[in-house]
């Protein structure tokens, strides 16, 4: 079979001729920058300088000395773990933890334990509201006035959340913050979902270490087309498949994972099911119930 291509393709190889890069003086040069970086950064800029090497190279092995690196602690011993669970075409007032018809013990349970926030200003619209709370800023101000779909080239419209406005799971990854993403993301220009990307606008591009979901504005709530990381996959073939609760499943499970491997790393979970939002796809029990 032959391949014929539309572009010419350039193969570039590489060889060093220098040898051990330790000779290198602009190596050294740049070794001594990364110190004197580490030594003046104020922890005000990410991603943090590298922490200068605790070793000493001698001429010859035995008389050198390895020593393990040590970052400097970035996090406080009681970092807290944080939990966002947002939920499309839901208000305060749906909840009866809020004083709605809806029973949400577990959300009153939360609420009664801690603090209620009740000043979050949605923007009424499905990708603005994620681009600002994930980055704490005006949904214009980060490319998302309107949703995905709909992105144009018109500023503050273009539906691409520019690097200059970091996430928090990015902030957080820099910090120690283990992150994951489950649900509907809906941040992710619509002509960038394919299966040549580019990737760095979906999840995994944005700082979250793992993503369950869906990339796109809505799906089908019992055969979602879904993602894993950068990879589609099928959705559990079983009579009574429901997304949300797979979306429980998989977020109990990632936990898990994060407790056994990295129980001493806080976590950034973000939940973002697609229920409530069309389709409204819900069974039987529950339609009748309410």
């Amino acid at each position: 079979m032959r391949f014929r291509f539309l572009r010419p393709i350039v193969v570039v190889a590489v060889v060093s001729v220098l040898g051990w890069s330790g000779g290198s003086p602009w190596i050294r040069e740049a070794e001594a920058q990364d110190k004197r970086a580490a030594a003046d950064s104020d922890g005000k800029v990410l991603p943090f300088p590298p922490t200068p090497s605790a070793s000493v190279a001698g001429p010859t092995i035995q008389e050198s000395t390895m020593r393990w690196r040590k970052d400097p602690a970035r996090l406080k011993p009681d970092a807290p773990n944080v939990l966002i669970v947002l939920i499309d075409d839901v208000g305060f007032g749906v909840a009866d933890t809020f004083g709605g018809e809806v029973h949400t013990p577990t959300l009153t349970k939360l609420a009664n334990e801690g603090l209620r926030y009740t000043a979050f200003h949605t923007t009424s619209i499905c990708s603005p509201t994620r681009a600002a709370i994930l980055t704490g800023r005006n949904h214009h101000r980060v490319g998302n006035g309107t949703i995905a779909e709909r992105a144009s080239d018109f500023d503050g419209y273009t539906g691409i959340i520019p690097k200059t406005s970091a996430t928090v799971s990015e902030v957080l990854h820099h910090y120690g913050y283990k992150s994951a993403a489950f649900g509907k993301w809906h941040n992710t220009p619509a002509d960038q979902t394919t299966a040549m990307g580019p990737f760095d606008r979906w999840p995994t591009g944005h700082g979250f270490d793992y993503f369950y979901g869906f990339l796109a504005g809505e799906t089908s709530q019992y055969e979602p087309r879904l993602y894993e990381n950068l990879n589609p996959i099928e959705p559990p073939h079983r009579e009574k498949y429901h997304l949300t609760e797979d979306m429980a499943e998989k977020g109990l499970a990632w936990l898990k994972r994060h407790q056994a491997l990295s129980p001493d790393k806080p976590f950034f979970l973000y939940w973002a099911p697609g229920a409530a939002h069309g389709p409204h796809h819900v069974s039987t029990q529950w339609a009748d119930k309410y």
